[in-house]
């Protein structure tokens, strides 16, 4: 039997409250073989108070919130998520990388700043 040390242990898989932050790209909705789908997001999230930079987070949100999510929201807009943070370590090029993900919902808090478009109300579908 192998015993990890703190240090070689995976991190663990937890909750999280809520993440507020704006989107770095349009969403990308694809088809699960389940005949589901899935929308995935990219959010930036600074943490002013703490003094550290700017972080990026992979979000995914299932079914119709995603169908929704990707029908109303594009780059800019700042949104709030919710749910199950995920770590993530792969190996590329020789290197390894790592990134996080939340799996869970998204609320939409506000278009981006500069929107071309008019504003209209967005009503959830789920």
């Amino acid at each position: 039997m192998t015993t990890l040390t703190v240090a070689e242990a995976p991190p663990p898989q937890f909750q999280v409250n809520t993440l507020t932050g704006r989107l770095t790209r349009d969403p990308e909705l694809r088809a699960l073989p389940n005949g589901g789908s899935v929308c995935k997001l990219r959010l930036a999230v600074d943490d002013m108070a703490a003094g550290r930079e700017t972080g990026y987070i992979n979000v995914s949100t299932f079914g119709k919130p995603g169908e929704a999510a990707a029908k109303v929201l594009s780059t800019g807009w700042l949104v709030a998520v919710d749910g199950r943070l995920e770590y993530h370590e792969w190996e590329q090029d020789g290197k390894t990388r790592h990134d996080y993900e939340v799996i869970g919902s998204v609320e939409f808090l506000a278009a981006p700043r500069n929107a071309d478009r008019e504003e209209e109300p967005v009503e959830a579908a789920f």
